[in-house]
């Protein structure tokens, strides 16, 4: 795995972070663990208002995501970020030697920035006069498992990857998910803990958006990529299971959300067929918003419906990049 450290930023000051044994540290002083997990928590202040995933909704994603029943939109996510420009070799912007995250940051997951994150008889923390590496980043928000990271950095043959969680389960998890990234806890919302400019490519598949702090933390040329699903998505299981419906106008709220400090460069639809046991369906009604959602009566329908059961997924790969 290779370091991340120089991506990523002080919650609690702005100011660089940089390893030191076991930890990262800011030059002000400000110093965060690595956890023995692999991740590291850049969670600060009082305790987020935000709920991440649980083990068992991280467990049933894991297996469904397993199964490649999302795998094509996997690949459609990817083949995006691989197509997109190359951004230009120039060093993470500065200002006053400090980036500007939101003011603190809370709980969240990503993917790994386990002890070989520190270089051996490292001397102290990096400076805002240190050279970043020149390695593309991919930072994906809301990264869960990890999965839409991992093959989104397959894609990209020697980028790195963070992967960012307000759950920490979640950032556990994320910190195996690949050789190439690191995994941080934090709230998204409360401010991306990464250097303004870090970053190629950042990715939202089904996970809530901060927009400021995306086009802050994007490098010049960089891209927006986020995936929502439509209403067609699971269809055939929302009516059955009592599932959470998708509003129609969804990704078209979407575009207006980001509209002043985004424009939409693509808009992809990608809908297939899945061919679910009921194992399947278990796990994808309580992998997301639906889990919580008449859970208690879900084996019950469930075992009412064919085995296997047709369902469409139905989602839109949509393609940002910052305005001026």
């Amino acid at each position: 795995m290779i370091a991340c450290a120089d991506l990523l930023s002080c919650p609690e000051c702005g100011r660089d972070l940089g390893p030191r044994e076991h930890t990262l540290r800011c030059p002000r002083g400000h110093s965060f663990d690595i956890a023995k997990q692999g991740y590291i928590s850049l969670l600060t202040g009082a305790s987020t208002k935000m709920t991440g995933d649980t083990p068992a909704m991280l467990d049933a994603r894991a297996d469904f995501q397993r199964a490649g029943h999302f795998t094509p939109i996997a690949a459609a996510l990817a083949a995006a970020v691989a197509a997109m420009p190359a951004p230009p070799r120039t060093a993470h912007a500065r200002d006053s030697g400090m980036t500007r995250p939101g003011a603190a940051v809370t709980a969240a997951s990503a993917a790994r920035l386990a002890a070989t994150l520190l270089p051996i008889g490292s001397s102290g923390p990096t400076t805002t006069a240190a050279t970043p590496a020149t390695a593309e980043a991919v930072l994906e928000i809301g990264a869960g498992t990890g999965y839409y990271l991992a093959m989104a950095l397959d894609a990209m043959p020697g980028a790195r990857g963070l992967a960012l969680d307000v759950s920490k389960p979640a950032a556990r998890r994320s910190a195996r998910a690949h050789e190439r990234a690191g995994a941080v806890l934090a709230d998204a919302w409360r401010g991306l803990p990464v250097r303004t400019g870090a970053v190629a490519a950042v990715l939202s598949v089904f996970a809530p958006r901060n927009a400021e702090e995306v086009a802050r933390v994007l490098n010049p040329g960089g891209r927006f990529f986020v995936v929502t699903p439509t209403p067609r998505h699971l269809t055939e299981l929302i009516e059955p299971l009592d599932m959470v419906r998708v509003d129609a106008g969804k990704t078209e709220r979407l575009a207006d959300s980001l509209e002043d400090r985004f424009e939409l460069l693509d808009r992809t639809p990608v809908e297939y067929r899945m061919s679910l046991t009921h194992t399947d369906i278990a796990n994808v009604s309580a992998m997301g918003p639906s889990a919580f959602h008449a859970a208690e009566q879900r084996a019950e329908r469930i075992a009412a419906l064919p085995d296997p059961f047709e369902v469409t997924a139905s989602v839109t790969v949509s393609v940002y990049r910052p305005r001026g």
